[in-house]
């Protein structure tokens, strides 16, 4: 819309811009293509010669100039520069000759009878007549010129703009479909986390009643906590470390100290982001999947490495038997970190330790 607007106004005082232009030509190329004629030929007569071919002439550029735009905005609906250039090039170019000498001969003639005082079109200097036909198709060429470049900037502005719409268009359309996976992904945590814990919970009613209900009720208010922060994409690593806290004490309601968990982080690592829930997914994945017993118990660590990169750490002691696992809790993390970060986390097993590197981000307010 605001590129018409600019366009309208162009054209509404392109006359007040190319008549000048075109009247100032006119002279400069009727001296230089005539070589008998100078500017002291010009002024060498009565202020009133001068002045009534000032009028005629500029009647002669304002007739030639409407007679050019006419014919260029005439072919624009009917052949349009985009569709068939070199026939619209031709076409254009042959019409602004013909109508050129049409207008010189008709101009000429009234002009001749109404103020040539009993002079006749043929009395008139052969040599003067094709010199100004030539200067008129000079500048009929000129106006095109200047519209049609004037008409492929506006095009090539709409273009600009349209290619700019585009690509902020689909730029909205990649955040929306990146906020809805990302949605997807925090809802798979709700079940996954409730799965895992009514399991346990499950397991504790049949074994000690009043440490179920004292496990329901711990559960309930991480639980809560664990809403609040759910909704968010990048939470502080010092509130997700509370939170993991929170849930180990959880764990140690039902493994005691067959399960030990140890965190030494700096300030500037608390400070930094990590996808909510993300320590806790880790907690249950490595008690899933390893043996916890007082003899041998599970330890956990949760510190940083020398890249500022957070390290989540298991003893690795397989289980004797496999588990059915869904694989939600390492997915999901890998899956939230793909649409928040460039960098992934880095997985490994070694020297019978799993270890889980987790790239830290900045919190943005």
């Amino acid at each position: 819309m605001k590129l018409n607007r600019q366009a309208k106004d162009f054209y509404k005082y392109f006359r007040f811009i190319i008549i000048p232009v075109v009247f100032v030509t006119f002279y400069i190329l009727s001296v230089l293509i005539d070589p008998y004629r100078s500017w002291s030929i010009f002024f060498n007569r009565t202020s009133t010669e001068i002045f009534r071919e000032l009028i005629f002439v500029l009647i002669y550029c304002i007739g030639l100039t409407e007679i050019s735009l006419a014919i260029a905005r005439f072919l624009d609906r009917k052949m349009r520069w985009q569709e068939f250039p070199m026939a619209r090039f031709l076409l254009q170019f042959c019409v602004q000759i013909m109508t050129t000498i049409v207008f010189l001969y008709l101009y000429m003639n009234t002009t001749i009878t109404l103020f040539g005082d009993g002079r006749k079109f043929s009395e008139i200097n052969s040599i003067a007549l094709r010199q100004t036909f030539v200067v008129s198709v000079l500048l009929s060429i000129l106006i095109s010129l200047i519209y049609t470049g004037n008409f492929f900037l506006q095009q090539w502005k709409v273009a600009l703009l349209e290619s700019s719409t585009l690509n902020l268009k689909a730029a909205e359309f990649k955040r929306i479909a990146l906020e809805a996976e990302l949605e997807s992904l925090k809802m798979q945590l709700d079940p996954h986390f409730m799965f895992n814990n009514f399991s346990t919970l499950s397991a504790l009613i049949t074994e000690d009643q009043n440490l179920a209900q004292h496990f329901l009720e711990k559960l309930s208010r991480v639980y809560r906590y664990m809403i609040i922060n759910v909704n968010k994409n990048i939470i502080s690593v010092e509130e997700e470390l509370n939170f993991a806290n929170a849930y180990y004490y959880l764990i140690k309601i039902r493994l005691g100290d067959n399960i030990k968990m140890d965190s030494d982080l700096p300030d500037a690592i608390l400070k930094k982001g990590i996808p909510p829930i993300t320590l806790q997914l880790l907690i249950e994945n490595a008690i899933k999947h390893n043996t916890a017993s007082r003899s041998k118990p599970l330890l956990i660590t949760i510190g940083a490495d020398e890249n500022g990169d957070l390290l989540v750490t298991n003893t690795l002691q397989r289980l004797n038997y496999n588990i059915p696992s869904t694989g939600t809790g390492i997915k999901n993390i890998k899956g939230r970190y793909k649409l928040l970060s460039d960098r992934l986390p880095d997985i490994t097993e070694e020297d019978k330790l799993f270890r889980v590197k987790l790239p830290l981000m900045d919190i943005t307010n």
